[in-house]
């Protein structure tokens, strides 16, 4: 992990050690969510941590491939509807918006490259899981399953 990241992380947990069912510190030790569905299965995922607002403009900008167990979450201090879009990204996206207390909100699934509509979050959500695009329906994964790290 980079020094830039190191410090950025640690700035960020002074500031919002607890975040419902989500702890930034734990991230900086072990970067990867791990999703239990519904039907008993658990998926986990290497992440990458977007939580400064240059970090969460670019997302996965510019990128011809993302790894089958990897993802990019970003996190929020609060609570709120979320809108996403897809400028310069160039892979579809499966786009998993999470509630605080850990639990699958929504999750719009192949979101398509390079379009600028806007993906919402249908509700508040106080995180968002970007995963390679059909990912979450080949898994099972789906709204009311539970996301942890």
């Amino acid at each position: 992990m980079s020094l830039k990241l190191r410090i950025v992380l640690g700035l960020f947990c002074a500031v919002l050690i607890p975040l419902g069912a989500f702890a930034v510190a734990d991230l900086a030790s072990d970067p990867h969510v791990t999703i239990h569905t519904s039907g008993g299965d658990t998926h986990r995922f290497n992440i990458e941590l977007a939580v400064t607002p240059e970090e969460m403009a670019k997302g996965l900008m510019n990128r011809t491939e993302l790894a089958p167990d990897a993802g990019m979450l970003f996190m929020f201090s609060n609570e709120a509807p979320r809108s996403f879009w897809m400028r310069n990204t160039l892979i579809p996206l499966d786009i998993i918006f999470i509630k605080a207390d850990g639990k699958i909100h929504h999750i719009h699934p192949m979101a398509l490259p390079l379009d600028e509509t806007g993906v919402l979050s249908n509700g508040a959500a106080r995180a968002v899981l970007e995963i390679n695009g059909g990912k979450a329906s080949e898994l099972g994964i789906q709204a009311g399953d539970t996301v942890r790290w």
